[in-house]
């Protein structure tokens, strides 16, 4: 019975320790996030405004520059993309706050390193349908916009879409800029334009069907290109 009692007594000791080592642990891991999360502000400071308290365009030429990108480099939006930011050219503190943690970036230094990163999450197919989408919500400046003008979305098409659709991003341009019946696009249309890349033969339009349920702009612009073509 003492052996028994010796054994219960080494367990209890034992579980005693795992608990006060896993409390430790709790402990420094948190004391470690409060510490990366006050970088992250500092960081978030070096840039913002501080009668409105928050990143302002001026701000972001200031962070580009840092990071030495341009601001009308992509990853600077796919950066507004990974902190959800409502307002174009702004970050507030809790976006930047949001986006700075899932990078693991309390540094300037490490937000660099993070960006080849974050352009290679971006184009995975799961997450650069909700970069797209966003693109275009990201454009709608005003209160219950919808659309955007016809210049701005040829920019911005170029931007996010050019690398992969490099062809069919040149001509839908060229269209948009020839054609007079258009001078805003809306949401519906620009999401189309993008299936109409993956889902469509280009240039044949062999198995595109005006049939189906496509933006009347893209069936305009077939038969613009299907004129072109002679």
């Amino acid at each position: 019975m003492r052996r028994s009692s010796s054994r219960k007594g080494q367990t209890n000791s034992t579980a005693s320790n795992n608990s006060l080592a896993a409390d430790l642990f709790r402990s420094a891991s948190g004391k470690a996030a409060t510490k990366e999360m006050e970088r992250i502000d500092g960081l978030f400071y070096t840039y913002a405004n501080n009668s409105s308290g928050m990143i302002e365009p001026e701000g972001i030429e200031t962070l580009c520059s840092d990071l030495e990108v341009d601001h009308t480099d992509v990853r600077i939006l796919m950066l507004a993309w990974k902190m959800k930011a409502e307002k174009q050219a702004y970050f507030t503190q809790e976006e930047w706050r949001r986006g700075l943690k899932a990078l693991r970036a309390d540094t300037i230094t490490k937000l660099k390193k993070a960006l080849p990163e974050l352009e290679k999450e971006v184009k995975r197919l799961s997450n650069f349908v909700d970069f797209y989408s966003y693109a275009f919500r990201y454009c709608l400046t005003e209160e219950k916009q919808k659309s955007v003008d016809t210049e701005s979305i040829c920019q911005l098409l170029d931007l996010v879409l050019g690398s992969q659709f490099r062809a069919q991003v040149d001509y839908f341009v060229e269209y948009l800029r020839a054609q007079i019946d258009y001078k805003v696009i809306n949401m519906d249309q620009w999401m189309g334009f993008y299936r109409f890349c993956n889902e469509i033969s280009f240039p044949d339009f062999d198995n595109y069907d005006s049939e189906l349920a496509w933006p009347l702009i893209l069936d305009n612009f077939v038969d613009w290109m299907k004129a072109k073509q002679g």
